[in-house]
């Protein structure tokens, strides 16, 4: 008998995307209903992030296509450009795949560029995490309008699911699954302390730390008053581990990097690292007492760790939230009572009875199961 297999092409642009889309994507190409293809782009193709396309090959996966959107260009300008090269360069690949689906997560720009071009030629899209709001981000207006162009929707919480079906999309092609970070942390090996520290190239001190801030890209010169406010309350914390990750590729990223490195080489408890990968990122934090910054995985991912994220600004409200997560104004004296929570009674009793709103994993495999 023959199998008339579904050519399913997933797109990945960041580590992150990357590690939440691994569950997914070893299921489908291990099924024999399925041809898997894979696009790689964004930071992947990136040095000054750490060339993360090294990792995906050594995962076994096969790239289809690499497609370069980076100029160095930070600026509001530079994105806009990457945005007209992504289309390009996404129109040309799927002319040559041909897929019958194309996978997409989130909300970055050049997942926008993969959209636009799947819509224009024709090909259906799966969308991964619609629904969610983040007012304060242009990501917002990106997540929804990938909404709009995509024939099936895979959100994590009720909340998204209602909010996809007021943008007009039929219910029986919005399915709830969960956050796919839970399924990310099941399927992860975490590694011993001492591997973590060899790694890094760094000692865990008593309590420690794990830093990542993104520009708000609606909000217009504020990353380095924010990231400043931020290290001037991190400053203080002497005997603490301070582990900085990379922000993302947006406007303002090389400022926001400036001043990290900066920081870094006056205070020797504190490194600034391009790129941890999912299982070291997750590795460090285990052995973290939480996460400090506005990154999304502090919301998603974080609180099945049962440790504390301090969500520092305006990024990611209106996303729903555990008890572990603690909110705060970028301004030193906020983020410092943040800190303050975090270690306090109340602080770890809010942690540990903390349920992760995103779901306890399998998200992976429901939307496996609906394609």
């Amino acid at each position: 008998m023959t199998i008339n297999k579904r050519k399913i092409c997933f797109v990945t642009g960041t580590r992150a995307d990357y590690g939440l889309l691994k569950p997914l994507m070893d299921l489908v190409s291990a099924c024999e209903l399925f041809t898997f293809n894979l696009i790689a782009t964004g930071t992947h193709l990136s040095r000054d992030y750490g060339y993360t396309l090294k990792n995906i090959k050594s995962d076994g996966f096969k790239i289809a296509s690499k497609i370069e959107v980076l100029s160095g260009d930070d600026s509001r300008i530079g994105v806009s450009n990457s945005i007209a090269v992504g289309i390009n360069g996404f129109s040309n690949a799927f002319k040559k795949i041909n897929p019958d689906l194309v996978i997409l997560l989130g909300d970055r720009y050049e997942i926008l560029s993969a959209a636009i071009s799947a819509t224009i030629m024709g090909v259906p899209i799966g969308h991964i995490h619609g629904g969610e709001v983040t007012p304060n981000c242009y990501d917002d207006a990106i997540r929804h309008s990938i909404t709009k162009m995509s024939h099936l929707h895979f959100v994590a919480a009720k909340e998204y699911f209602s909010r996809v079906v007021q943008m007009g999309e039929r219910k029986k092609n919005i399915f709830l699954v969960g956050g796919l970070g839970v399924d990310c942390l099941k399927s992860i090996k975490i590694l011993g302390k001492g591997e973590v520290e060899k790694r890094l190239k760094f000692s865990f001190l008593k309590k420690s730390l794990v830093i990542t801030y993104h520009p708000v890209t609606l909000e217009r010169n504020t990353a380095k008053f924010q990231i400043k406010e931020i290290l001037k309350a991190l400053g203080s914390l002497k005997e603490t581990s301070l582990i900085f990750t990379m922000p993302n590729a947006d406007s303002d990223n090389k400022d926001i990097s400036k001043i990290i490195n900066n920081f870094v080489l006056k205070n020797s408890n504190a490194i600034f690292v391009p790129s941890l990968g999912q299982q070291l990122y997750f590795s460090t934090i285990s052995y973290s007492d939480g996460v400090v910054g506005n990154s999304s995985s502090g919301l998603l991912e974080v609180p099945s760790m049962k440790k504390g994220t301090i969500n520092v600004g305006e990024r990611q409200q209106g996303r729903i939230q555990a008890s572990s997560v603690f909110n705060c104004k970028a301004i030193e004296a906020d983020i410092i009572r943040a800190i303050d929570l975090l270690y306090s009674q109340l602080g770890k009793k809010n942690i540990q009875k903390s349920i992760n709103p995103y779901g306890d994993g399998g998200a992976a495999k429901k939307i496996f199961n609906a394609l």
